[in-house]
């Protein structure tokens, strides 16, 4: 079918507004790859809105996840990041080694730990820092993010449990890994899960018993920051204020990922 004479004067009209657009964001007018290394705590989030991304600019995201520490590693071993994403500690670290431009960070969302038993299980009592104890002592088995891998939260559990008196018992009977972790629930492998609540609700088969109690919760501050390559500095800020824009905050929030700043 040929473009009526109407469809052919607004194309002329509209490429013209689209180039000035990306001419004054900086943008390359062909489509261009932003490369985003992140850890996997906001990966659900992030990678939604990567499409709502590429449906604006017509740029895409190809996006990377691990935990902190494999992202970390992975920096320091010249990944060719554009973008990094990952709690504000190692955003800081990897600054600190000319890795990320630290000035540049923003914070797009704030995540607490939560509490995981398998669909239909009895809901155990987690309120209180000694029910909270009491659960971890009873469960016959339970997995965490693998601090020996850079897990954020199975590092910050293993410091909460040993300062309850309990680390050994928790570790014994624990089985960590990476990833979403509280698939091993789901599986019916393992009773309980400790894990990022942004990474539980993902989780098909399992239910959020609910957040750490106030006085043991642990929330992380997870940040993007662009890194010194520099070929796709305006691309990332572009990505950085996509993903601090304020109507995009309900799905930070519906995702577990808007937990309130201490």
């Amino acid at each position: 079918m040929k473009p009526t004479a109407a469809r052919t004067r607004c194309r002329t009209v509209f490429q013209p507004l689209v180039l000035a657009a990306l001419i004054s964001l900086g943008l390359p007018a062909r489509a261009a790859e932003l490369v985003v290394y992140s850890t996997g705590a906001v990966r659900s989030v992030v990678s939604a809105l990567a499409e709502v991304f590429r449906q604006e600019t017509g740029h895409t995201v190809r996006l990377s996840s691990a935990t902190a520490g494999e992202v970390q590693a992975q920096m320091e071993q010249g990944a060719p990041a554009d973008l990094v994403i990952a709690p504000d500690a190692t955003i800081s670290r990897l600054a600190a080694k000319g890795l990320a431009i630290g000035e540049a960070r923003h914070v797009i969302a704030r995540v607490g730990m939560g509490v995981a038993v398998r669909e239909g299980a009895p809901r155990p009592a987690i309120d209180t820092p000694e029910a909270f104890r009491q659960t971890l002592l009873d469960a016959a088995t339970l997995t965490y993010s693998d601090p020996a891998a850079g897990g954020t939260s199975g590092q910050a559990l293993m410091g909460l449990v040993d300062r309850l008196g309990i680390g050994a018992a928790v570790r014994a009977k624990a089985t960590p890994g990476t990833g979403y972790v509280c698939e091993k629930v789901a599986r019916g492998e393992v009773a309980l899960c400790v894990h990022q609540i942004s990474e539980i609700l993902p989780v098909a088969g399992v239910v959020l018993v609910g957040p750490l109690p106030p006085a043991l919760q642990q929330v992380t501050a997870y940040v993007a920051a662009p890194t010194p390559r520099g070929a796709d500095a305006p691309l990332a800020q572009a990505f950085i204020e996509l993903l601090t824009r304020p109507a995009m905050r309900a799905r930070f929030a519906a995702a577990g990922m808007d937990y309130p700043a201490p």
